[in-house]
C-alpha cells in the first residue's frame, strides 16, 4: 500500500545558517522527506546564538541556498514573544509531523516552548532529534533546561546508544528509538588524490591524513599533535592536514605545533571550510582521524564514509558504533600513543586499500530511508 503523503515541519538550523554537522543534517533530512514524496517546511532561526556566545568568525552562509527546499527563517532563540509567534506559525500549516532538532541545553527554552505551544494549539506528534542530551560542557543548570525540553515532546531519535542510555536520565516512559547518523552524500562525488591537492596547492606526492571539522577542546586535536610528536612516528612521511575553524583556544594548538617542531608535519587549513570545499579535504586524503576526548556521535565519520575513507577514532561516546575495528579503520583510547601506534599501522601495513574496499560495504546500512522508518515507528507508537 502506498504511504500516505505527510505535511512535515522540521525546527532548526538550515541555510542562510551556515552548514555545519547540524544544517546539511536538517537540510539531507528534508530532502529524504521529499523524495519519499512528503511536504516538508524548515523552519530555521533568524537568530541562533547572540554574537557574544558565537566562538567563531560569522553565523552565516555564503553559498547559494540549497535548491527546492522552503526554509523559513523565523525563530529568534531569545525572544520568547517570537517563540510564540512563531509556534502559531507552524500550528497554521498543520503538520501531521514536527521534529525537532536539539544539541544543546541552551536552545531548550526556545525549542521547549514553542513545542509546548504547538501541542496547546494543534495537536501533532512532535519528535525530537537529539545529538546530544547531556552537552560536553557542562554547566549546573544544564540538567533543569534539558528536563524542561524533554517533557515537551512525544518521543526521542538517538544517533548513538550513549544517547539513547542518557535519555533515560530525564524521561523514561516516551518512545525512543536509536538509529546511526546516516551517510552524507551532499557534498557531491570524490576526485582523485593528485588533483584534489592540485587545487588545495598541496604537494601531490605527500600523503596526508585529515583532522576535519570545527576545533574545539573535546575533539582532541592537541592529543592527535602530541602522537605526530611521538618517536612511534618519527619517521613518518604523511603529513597531518588541518581543516576547520578554531572554535576555542587557537594558541594552545600553535604552541603543541611550535614546542614539538611539527611545521613540517601539519598543513593549516584552519578558516570555516563550506560545503562546496568539502569534496577536495576528503578527496587528498588517505586518512580521518577523530581523536576526541569525548563525544556522542560525528557527522565527519558520514563524511568519511561517503567518500571511501578509512578512519582511526576513538572509544568514546557513540564513536566506535560505526568504525568497525581492524576493518575499516582502528578504534583507539584517546591517548597519543595509542593514536600513534594507529597510525603507524596503518601507513607501515599499507592498510588503505583493504580499509576503503571495506567502508564502501560498510557505508550500506546508513541510509536516511531507514531512519525515516524509525521515525514513523515512532509516530505510530
Amino acid at each position: 500500500m502506498e504511504q500516505a503523503r505527510k505535511k512535515v515541519v522540521i525546527i532548526g538550523s538550515a541555510y542562510p545558517l551556515r552548514g555545519g554537522g547540524i544544517a546539511t543534517f536538517n537540510e539531507r533530512l528534508a530532502q529524504a522527506y521529499q523524495e519519499r514524496g512528503d511536504e516538508v517546511v524548515i523552519y530555521t532561526f533568524s537568530l541562533q546564538y547572540p554574537s557574544i556566545f558565537f566562538p567563531g568568525t560569522t553565523q552565516y552562509s555564503k553559498e547559494d541556498p540549497p535548491a527546492g527546499l522552503n526554509i523559513r527563517v523565523r525563530i529568534n532563540s531569545v525572544n520568547p514573544l517570537n517563540w510564540v509567534r512563531s509556534a502559531f506559525e507552524i500550528a497554521a500549516e498543520k503538520p501531521d509531523l514536527v521534529i525537532v532538532r536539539f544539541w544543546i541545553p541552551f536552545m531548550a527554552p526556545c525549542l521547549g516552548s514553542i513545542a509546548r505551544i504547538l501541542k496547546w494549539r494543534f495537536r501533532t506528534r512532535i519528535i525530537a532529534i537529539t545529538d546530544n542530551i547531556i552537552p560536553h560542557e557542562r554547566r549546573f543548570f544544564d540538567f533543569s533546561l534539558v528536563k524542561y525540553f524533554t517533557g515537551s515532546v512525544d518521543g526521542f531519535v538517538a544517533m548513538s546508544k550513549s544517547v539513547l542510555n542518557d535519555i533515560s536520565g530525564f524521561d523514561k516512559e516516551k518512545p525512543r528509538i536509536y538509529h546511526p547518523h546516516p551517510l552524507y552524500d551532499n557534498f557531491g562525488a570524490g576526485i582523485s588524490k593528485d588533483e584534489a591537492c592540485r587545487r588545495l596547492s598541496l604537494d601531490e606526492k605527500t600523503p596526508y591524513m585529515l583532522f576535519f571539522g570545527f576545533i574545539r577542546d573535546y575533539k582532541g586535536l592537541d592529543l592527535l599533535l602530541e602522537a605526530l610528536a611521538t618517536s612511534t612516528l618519527s619517521d613518518l612521511n604523511a603529513r597531518l592536514l588541518i581543516a576547520g575553524e578554531f572554535y576555542g583556544n587557537e594558541e594552545k594548538y600553535m604552541d603543541i605545533i611550535r614546542s614539538r617542531k611539527l611545521d613540517d608535519k601539519v598543513v593549516l587549513r584552519t578558516s570555516f571550510i563550506p560545503n562546496t570545499e568539502v569534496y577536495l579535504y576528503f578527496s587528498a586524503c588517505d586518512l580521518v582521524v577523530q581523536p576526541y576526548r569525548h563525544a556522542t556521535q560525528s557527522g565527519v565519520t558520514q563524511i568519511a564514509y561517503h567518500f571511501g575513507k578509512p578512519i582511526i577514532t576513538t572509544n568514546v561516546g557513540g564513536l566506535a558504533e560505526m568504525i568497525p575495528d581492524g576493518k575499516v579503520g582502528y578504534v583507539v583510547s584517546p591517548d597519543p600513543e595509542c593514536i600513534a601506534k594507529a597510525i603507524y599501522s596503518f601507513y607501515h601495513e599499507e592498510k588503505e586499500a583493504e580499509f576503503a574496499a571495506n567502508v564502501l560495504i560498510e557505508r550500506e546500512r546508513f541510509s536516511w530511508e531507514g531512519l525515516l522508518d524509525e521515525i514513523d515507528k515512532i509516530v505510530i507508537d
